[in-house]
């Protein structure tokens, strides 16, 4: 395992410091928790044995990897979560009698000028500079969602918000509207505390709402039954039957288990001009 490196600053300085750009940058969102086993693994493993992941064989293929951020960064210490706002009111569609334009309709987080991916991993990278340079020869490695590794699991444990009843991770100032950044390294960094408490109450909205059932139970999803993953995830298969009628006019994507979501209310407006709908 390779040794972290020598601490020459305060580390609780540092984590000050890290916040700071975060901030700087963009981020609305920003956490830090321990590297550690996540506690969504166990249930991971249930959902793949139910085939709720239908055809992303990549999640069983690389099963073992997601019991620890140590398969994504070999010495990994602490993991730093951001969140990045991605709502604009202009792409906000609900139902199909609300639709200003003409065409099917498009999830939020797709509707930008520029891949999010590319969008958080710039900002990553900015994020790690500061870790480099306070740290020669540090390790870090910037995550968005193409890696082994449950980010919204650490996002809880690092203090970020809790998981809603649509499994989608909600935080009461921003809503649900964001993407998650992971930034790995094998820095010791004092870890914030954990959200401890959720705030859905009875509220059942998401689930009702859902046009294709994929929700068998509150904070599970079917995801062979989801909008987002027939017309994304799905290859070389038609859609059954009984759940076309439910897909609507959604070309790519959903959300309806966010827009009525109370939490996204009052979701305010990115300020991320590459996510805003031309």
């Amino acid at each position: 395992m390779t040794e972290p490196p020598e601490q020459k600053e305060n580390p609780a300085q540092l984590a000050t410091v890290l916040r700071e750009k975060a901030r700087e940058i963009g981020f609305e969102l920003f956490g830090i928790a321990p590297a550690v086993p996540p506690g969504g693994f166990g249930p991971l493993q249930d959902w793949l044995k139910k085939g709720f992941a239908g055809e992303m064989s990549y999640i069983p293929r690389r099963e073992e990897a997601y019991s620890h951020p140590q398969f994504v960064l070999e010495g990994v210490r602490s993991v730093v979560l951001v969140g990045l706002n991605y709502f604009d009111r202009e792409a906000t569609n609900t139902t199909a009698e609300e639709k200003t334009q003409p065409g099917g309709r498009v999830a939020k987080y797709a509707t930008g000028t520029r891949d999010y991916h590319d969008v958080l991993k710039k900002k990553l990278k900015s994020l790690a500079g500061v870790l480099h340079e306070a740290r020669p020869g540090c390790r870090t490695r910037g995550i968005v969602d193409t890696a082994p590794l449950l980010e919204r699991d650490f996002a809880r444990l690092a203090g970020l918000g809790w998981f809603g009843k649509n499994t989608m991770l909600i935080s009461k100032r921003e809503g649900s509207f964001f993407f998650l950044g992971a930034l790995l390294t094998n820095v010791e960094l004092p870890a914030d505390e954990p959200h401890h408490t959720e705030h859905c109450g009875s509220c059942t909205a998401c689930l009702e709402a859902c046009p294709t059932d994929a929700f068998p139970e509150p904070y599970v999803l079917d995801s062979t039954r989801c909008i987002s993953y027939l017309t994304i995830e799905l290859r070389d298969q038609p859609v059954q039957t009984e759940l076309r009628s439910g897909m609507g006019d959604w070309l790519f994507g959903c959300d309806i288990c966010q827009d009525v979501c109370p939490w996204n209310r009052k979701a305010p407006q990115t300020t991320v001009e590459e996510f805003r709908s031309d």
